[in-house]
């Protein structure tokens, strides 16, 4: 890999730590937020699935986890790519990852489950990762 693929590369391997840091302190905090059992006749029971107060929460930091952490993966082939066409392709994907993440970072901030502190720094690690891949998109086509 060249220099510059491999900087790409440390970007997305650095923000998928974040996205996996984030994600287990979100799940964290919700699950601290309300107990996961309830008491009958007093005694508690555990709850087997997942209780509905952590459905939400849980969905969507699975959906960002899944788009977080592909965009390395996908910039990894690409950085691998068999082609031309192959090395664009897995770019794109890897660009699309990282805007899917960015929709999820503002649904979780939308929610209140991110603070507008914890939301503009992973955000904005994740607009750098967008505009470095556009314009590695934008070199290819020229």
């Amino acid at each position: 890999m060249s220099i510059i693929s491999d900087a790409i590369q440390d970007k997305c391997l650095s923000f998928s730590d974040r996205i996996i840091k984030l994600n287990d302190y979100l799940l964290k905090e919700a699950a601290n937020a309300k107990p996961a059992y309830k008491i009958v006749k007093g005694k508690r029971v555990y709850e087997k699935a997942v209780p509905v107060y952590l459905q939400s929460i849980s969905a969507l930091c699975n959906q960002l986890l899944r788009s977080g952490t592909s965009i390395g993966a996908n910039n990894a082939e690409a950085c691998n790519a068999i082609s031309k066409a192959d090395f664009k392709s897995k770019s794109f994907i890897a660009l699309k990852e990282a805007r899917e993440s960015l929709y999820w970072l503002d649904l979780l901030h939308r929610n209140k489950y991110l603070t507008d502190a914890q939301y503009q720094s992973i955000y904005a690690d994740c607009e750098e990762l967008v505009k470095v891949l556009v314009h590695r998109l934008k070199k290819i086509n020229e």
